[in-house]
């Protein structure tokens, strides 16, 4: 459809839409006629936003002579007219630095992206992604004070996952690595979700020749594998930036319900289907996505791929529909990058 508009046309929505990004405000005909390169008269400015009305480009709001764009206006710009920036050193510098995965596992990557996501885009940031059952290759205890240890996960594909787990009274070092390599024993190249009930009923009929403290740390290891949700890592943050552009009571309540459905996990990661066959960032904008629908926010998000390309999660930025594309879409899929890189 851009290629069939006029010049003319075309410069009027670009200026209309960056107009509204920048302000959230109706674009009037007399602000349009200062701004335009080739100059026109108010009244055949006017004219061309009334075809752009007609073609369901813009709208007028009740209130104001002034036009905003619609949601396809703002899908015609993205598609056509959206001239992305880049990131300066200062803002890759940030987010290298932010995801630094030394001594981190694959949750705290997660977070530290999609924190600085939201510090740098001033919207919601958010990182979805499938629950982990891949196949491992090493299980160690490592003890971090009185009456607590970290339990260290290592995947064959070189993913590294830990979890807190609780001691009991009396444990040992010795104990303590024996519980080790117990459970490397039996999930080498088996998947938690594999080995799991197998191991529990071998340490109930009591076959396994294993120190009885070193049995319960087996088991607490266990737990809090077992207590982990069967769909997936959630993370949002910065959700309240989220409030910002909120001018009416309506729009509140909107953000609320919003809000709510952030929560739901199970929602969330139909976005990693969105990402399914794309290999850079995709913009969904207000009801081209179910999932804002209502909220009328736009999602810009980018597939997470590990070193073997395979997608392991997505990662994106929640904000108005009026948010800046063009700054936007470049944090996205650098931090996608990044993180891919951490992965292994």
């Amino acid at each position: 459809m851009i290629q069939e508009m006029s010049q003319r046309s075309r410069e009027i929505l670009r200026l209309v839409v960056e107009t509204y990004m920048a302000t959230g405000e109706p674009v009037g005909s007399r602000y349009l006629s200062k701004k335009l390169e080739h100059k026109l008269s108010p009244a055949s400015i006017r004219n061309t936003m009334a075809d752009l009305e007609e073609a369901g480009l813009l709208y007028s709001p009740h209130t104001s002579a002034g036009r905003l764009p619609t949601e396809s206006g703002l899908r015609l710009f993205v598609d056509g007219l959206l001239q992305v920036g880049d990131l300066t050193q200062d803002e890759r510098s940030s987010i290298e630095s932010r995801c630094a995965a030394s001594g981190r596992g694959f949750q705290e990557v997660l977070t530290e992206a999609t924190s600085a996501l939201s510090g740098l885009s001033g919207h919601a940031g958010l990182v979805v992604a499938p629950k982990v059952d891949a196949p491992l290759r090493h299980v160690e205890f490592v003890p971090l004070g009185p009456g607590k240890a970290l339990v260290v996960m290592v995947t064959e594909s070189g993913q590294v996952e830990n979890r807190m787990v609780e001691l009991p009274m009396g444990m040992t070092p010795s104990a303590l690595a024996e519980a080790g390599q117990f459970l490397s024993q039996r999930l080498a190249g088996r998947t938690m979700h594999e080995a799991r009930n197998e191991i529990l009923d071998e340490l109930k009929a009591r076959r396994a020749e294993l120190d009885q403290l070193a049995a319960k740390v087996v088991e607490a290891g266990l737990a809090v594998w077992g207590g982990e949700s069967e769909r997936g890592t959630l993370i949002v943050r910065g959700s309240a930036n989220l409030l910002d552009d909120v001018a009416a009571l309506a729009d509140l309540e909107r953000i609320r319900a919003l809000m709510e459905e952030l929560e739901n996990t199970e929602e969330m990661l139909r976005l990693i289907e969105l990402t399914q066959g794309s290999e850079g960032v995709r913009i969904f904008i207000g009801s081209e996505n179910t999932l804002f629908r209502r909220a009328g926010c736009s999602l810009i998000v980018a597939p997470l791929q590990n070193q073997q390309q395979r997608i392991v999660g997505a990662i994106g930025v929640i904000g108005p529909t009026r948010m800046n594309y063009a700054r936007v879409v470049p944090m996205v899929d650098f931090t996608a990058q990044v993180v891919g890189r951490l992965l292994g």
